[in-house]
């Protein structure tokens, strides 16, 4: 059955696509009205496509963000049904009053405001019915029609059809849980608990399940609202600089990022009009880096901030963004034809994310390959900066963030941060540090039962000697290294 399903909506997604003329030189306003006509799951599907920079051309991508997530609401009566069986007890019980008026309906959920019996107001966001049944059967027609495309299209290998079907899957599964979604918004609330720059609601995890969220309702302005900005006297200028602040925090700082920083999902505080800072609601989508992605991260912003093409160059291939082989003098010339044009302007009119792109696409002919991750936060950045700018259109993006990268590459070699990283991993170190007699012990007894057998492998047992002298070389360094440490820590404590 689930089989002649799949065929049947493959030639429902045919018959659409030849009606959208997808076929016949396809362009993004083409492609944005034919996933619309296909329904919200596919979409949503044209949003996150939106963001994959890597593989799609500018123009293409800019038409995509075009889509948006809204749909008919449910009926509320359902939804009261399914607040009740989540919870476990009527909504008289639990709420004051509920407004049977959604603020919004998306293709996943749908969210309405009410007054809890204490008298906090709040949004209550649930799931659709049976959307995990729905979005499934859509995933199987995705996968289906992304082998499909792989077969009959010649550079779908530029295009990673599977790989973005794979993204999609795991984004969309994410956001169909939101417990998950409540979790990273409390993270995120963590992270920004003592500043004024960026204030996330709090959940009501008491009224919070995997199908029902609960959380504080906000009262903020639209972030494009700008004559209702103004006419608080909110300080435009901070207000467009603390928004660069919370980027590069939550990559470098906290190393957690909310990835859907759009307009819809921001708004602006309006209490302290002088230190103004922003609202920000919907943390499904998040990510984060490894510790040596945000290290390559850093050093990339900074040689282009500095203009230093061959470290740039050096760069995007030893961390595999390019394929291993690229000249390395070719691809510097490229980044500089890419780059200096750009950099005619004044810095304060340059716009750091839309450089960040024309970079990621200038290199895609030498095999470009980014994690999801770096994606996601190159889309998050132009968000950022976009919102900034339209704010405050003078906003200075490179004096922010050259201090801001400068300072944080300095402190990943500080004492401090050493010190910082042996009290956080000491049990680790000292596991690692008491198995080292065990390792030459066990290469000493092997040697020994070598040396016995006058039959035994020489070559083996000269083997294990050499392993034996770099173990005791490597236990020289690390016993001068545990010294040097401990006498920095004490110093450290000391002073």
């Amino acid at each position: 059955m689930n089989l002649i399903i799949v065929i049947h909506e493959l030639f429902r997604m045919l018959f659409f696509g030849i009606q959208k003329g997808i076929f016949y030189k396809p362009n993004g306003v083409k492609l944005a009205s034919y996933l619309e006509s296909l329904g919200p799951i596919f979409t949503k599907f044209g949003q996150l496509l939106s963001t994959r920079t890597d593989i799609l051309d500018v123009e293409t991508a800019k038409d995509l963000e075009s889509l948006t997530d809204s749909c008919q609401p449910f009926n509320v009566e359902t939804l009261k049904k399914i607040v009740e069986s989540e919870l476990g007890d009527s909504l008289e019980n639990i709420f004051e009053s509920f407004d049977e008026k959604p603020l919004a309906a998306a293709s996943l959920a749908q969210v309405h405001s009410a007054t809890l019996s204490n008298g906090d107001h709040v949004v209550v966001k649930v799931l659709r019915p049976n959307i995990h049944k729905k979005v499934k059967r859509n995933l199987r027609l995705l996968k289906s029609a992304a082998k499909i495309f792989s077969y009959i299209y010649s550079e779908s290998y530029r295009l990673k059809p599977n790989e973005v079907v794979r993204d999609y899957e795991s984004t969309i599964l994410k956001e169909l849980d939101l417990k998950l979604e409540a979790s990273n918004t409390n993270l995120t609330r963590k992270n920004f608990s003592n500043s004024t720059e960026l204030y996330i609601p709090e959940v009501y995890w008491d009224l919070t399940t995997s199908n029902v969220m609960v959380l504080e309702k906000i009262d903020g302005i639209p972030c494009t609202d700008i004559e209702q900005i103004e006419k608080y006297g909110i300080n435009k200028k901070i207000l467009a600089e603390n928004g660069v602040m919370i980027f590069l925090n939550q990559v470098f700082r906290d190393n957690f990022f909310h990835a859907d920083m759009h307009p819809g999902n921001i708004f602006v505080s309006k209490k302290n009009v002088e230190n103004p800072g922003y609202i920000a609601v919907d943390c499904a989508i998040t990510g984060s880096l490894s510790n040596e992605e945000r290290y390559i991260l850093a050093r990339m912003l900074q040689s282009v901030l500095k203009q230093n093409y061959k470290a740039l160059a050096n760069l995007f291939i030893s961390s595999g963004w390019v394929k291993a082989d690229t000249n390395n003098i070719e691809l510097e010339n490229t980044l500089r034809a890419c780059c200096e044009p750009i950099f005619d302007k004044p810095l304060s009119e340059i716009e750091f994310g839309k450089l960040l792109l024309y970079l990621f696409q200038s290199t895609r002919q030498y095999g470009l390959s980014l994690q999801t991750s770096l994606v996601l936060l190159q889309k998050t950045l132009i968000h950022i900066e976009g919102m900034g700018r339209q704010i405050y259109p003078e906003l200075d993006f490179w004096g922010i963030a050259e201090p801001y990268l400068d300072n944080w590459l300095n402190e990943q070699f500080s004492p401090l941060k050493l010190k910082d990283y042996i009290i956080e991993n000491k049990e680790d170190i000292l596991l690692k540090a008491s198995e080292i007699p065990a390792i030459i012990f066990e290469t000493l007894d092997e040697i020994r039962s070598f040396s016995s057998n006058k039959n035994a492998d020489a070559l083996k047992a000269n083997e294990l000697e050499i392993q034996l002298s770099k173990q005791k070389n490597i236990n020289r360094v690390f016993g001068i290294g545990i010294g040097i440490i401990v006498i920095i820590v004490i110093m450290l404590i000391v002073n």
